[in-house]
C-alpha cells in the first residue's frame, strides 16, 4: 500500500492552492490535513468536502462562523485569525506546508511551522523578502527545507541539483516582461486595471499579476533568490525572455550556463516541490522546439519599471528596507485595484515610503511588523 504524505494548504482558494489541489486529486498518496483561506467560503466548502481535512481556518473570522454551520455536518475544525492560521501551518501531523497566502500575512505561519519541524513548499515571496534573515538560520537549527515554488526560483533549484560544490557565477532570473514589456511610461499613465490584468503568459491572481505589469514581482523574486541560494544581489541578473519558457539560469564559475524549460504551467514546479527529489509523470503540453522556432532576450528597463529599479536598491541597503518595498507594493496594488490609483502611483507610492519610514539595520520579527504598520500610516497619509 502507497505510503501517503500529509501536506498542510496555506492559501487554498488561491491560484498555487488550487493547483497543488489539482495535483493531489490526480495522486492518490497526497492528503490534505488542512486548509486556509481568507474569506472565499464558497469555494473552500467544496475543497473541505472533497478532501476532507481534519482541520480548516478561515482568516476572516464572519466568514469563519459562516463555513463552520455550512460545514456542520462534517467532523472538521474551523478556525479563523492569525491564531488559527498558526494552528494550520504547525498544528497538525503534516510533513508539509505549502505557503501560498499572499502578503506579509504568511510570515508568522511559516515560522512556527519550522518550529514545528515542517518543510515549506513556499510560494510567498513576502516571506524571505522580508524574514529571510531569521528565517534562513532557523532551517539549519530545526533541520527542515524551504522547497521553492515559484517557477523562477524552482528553475535555479533544478539547476543547481548535482553542483552542491561548484561556485555559482550569476543567477540569471528570467521576466516575461508582462503585458507592458513595450509601452512607453507615457502610456503607462493611462493603463487601466483591465490592461494589467491580462499578462501575457500566465494565469496568477490579481494581486501578482499586477506585481508582474510593474514588474516588481521579478525585485522581490531577486530578494528571495539571495536568501534561497545565498548569492549576492549583486550577482542576480534579470533578463526579459518574453516566451515564458526559459524559467530561470544559472551561470557557473567556469562559464557554464544551466536553464531549465518547460511550458508557463505552475504545475510543474508546485509537483517538483511536494515530491522532490523525485519526479513524476505530470499530464499537460509539451515544449515543441520546431514550433517555438527561437527563443530571444531583453534587458529590463529600469526608468520604466522603476518598481524593479526601487526593489534591487532597498534589496542591496537590506535592513528593513525590504520589508518597506514589499509592505509599500501591497498598499499600491491594492489602492490600483480599487480604482484609487493610477500604475504608475504603485513605484511613487514605494519611492516615497522608502523616503519617510526609518530604517532599521538588523529587524526582528517584531521590527518588521512595525515597519509594515509604519509603511501603510505614512502612505494613508499621503493619500488623505
Amino acid at each position: 500500500m502507497t505510503e501517503l504524505k500529509k501536506i498542510s494548504i496555506l492559501g487554498s482558494t488561491g491560484s498555487i492552492g488550487k493547483q497543488t489541489l489539482d495535483i493531489a486529486r490526480v495522486n492518490g498518496d497526497l492528503k490534505i490535513t488542512a486548509l486556509a483561506a481568507n474569506r472565499s467560503i464558497r469555494l473552500l466548502e467544496q475543497q473541505v468536502r472533497e478532501f476532507r481535512p481534519e482541520f480548516v481556518c478561515v482568516y476572516d473570522e464572519q466568514a469563519a462562523r459562516d463555513l463552520k454551520v455550512r460545514l456542520g455536518d462534517l467532523p472538521v475544525r474551523v478556525v479563523s485569525g492569525m491564531d488559527g492560521l498558526i494552528e494550520a501551518a504547525a498544528g497538525t501531523d503534516a510533513e508539509t506546508v505549502v505557503g501560498a497566502v499572499v502578503g506579509m500575512i504568511g510570515i508568522r505561519p511559516v515560522i512556527e511551522a519550522i518550529r514545528a519541524g515542517k518543510d515549506i513548499a513556499l510560494a510567498n515571496k513576502e516571506t524571505l523578502v522580508c524574514a529571510g534573515h531569521l528565517i534562513m538560520p532557523m532551517l539549519r537549527e530545526y533541520g527542515v527545507r524551504i522547497l521553492p515554488v515559484d517557477s523562477e526560483h524552482s528553475a535555479i533549484f533544478q539547476c543547481l541539483k548535482g553542483e552542491e560544490e561548484n561556485r555559482i557565477s550569476k543567477i540569471l532570473l528570467t521576466a516575461s516582461g508582462g503585458p507592458f514589456r513595450t509601452k512607453t511610461r507615457e502610456e503607462l499613465q493611462y493603463v487601466t486595471v483591465a490592461d494589467a490584468l491580462k499578462h501575457p503568459n500566465w494565469s496568477m491572481g490579481a494581486k501578482i499579476t499586477i506585481d508582474s505589469a510593474s514588474m516588481v514581482n521579478k525585485a522581490l523574486e531577486v530578494m528571495e533568490a539571495r536568501w534561497l541560494f545565498d548569492v549576492p544581489i549583486r550577482n542576480i541578473q534579470v533578463v526579459v525572455q518574453p516566451r515564458s519558457v526559459i524559467h530561470s539560469m544559472v551561470e557557473f564559475e567556469d562559464g557554464a550556463v544551466k536553464a531549465q524549460l518547460g511550458t508557463p504551467d505552475m504545475h510543474l514546479p508546485i509537483q517538483y516541490a511536494l515530491y522532490y527529489p523525485q519526479r513524476r509523470y505530470l499530464a499537460g503540453e509539451r515544449l515543441d522546439f520546431f514550433s517555438l522556432r527561437e527563443i530571444t532576450f531583453e534587458a529590463p528597463d529600469p526608468e520604466k519599471f522603476e518598481g524593479l529599479k526601487l526593489g534591487m536598491e532597498a534589496g542591496l541597503k537590506g535592513g528593513n528596507a525590504p520589508v518597506v518595498f514589499n509592505a509599500a507594493n501591497e498598499f499600491a496594488v491594492k489602492e490600483f485595484l480599487q480604482g484609487r490609483a493610477g500604475f504608475l502611483n504603485i513605484p511613487e507610492m514605494i519611492r516615497k515610503a522608502l523616503s519617510q519610514v526609518p530604517f532599521r539595520e538588523d529587524p526582528s520579527l517584531t521590527d518588521i511588523l512595525e515597519a509594515e504598520q509604519e509603511t501603510y500610516e505614512v502612505l494613508k497619509c499621503l493619500q488623505q
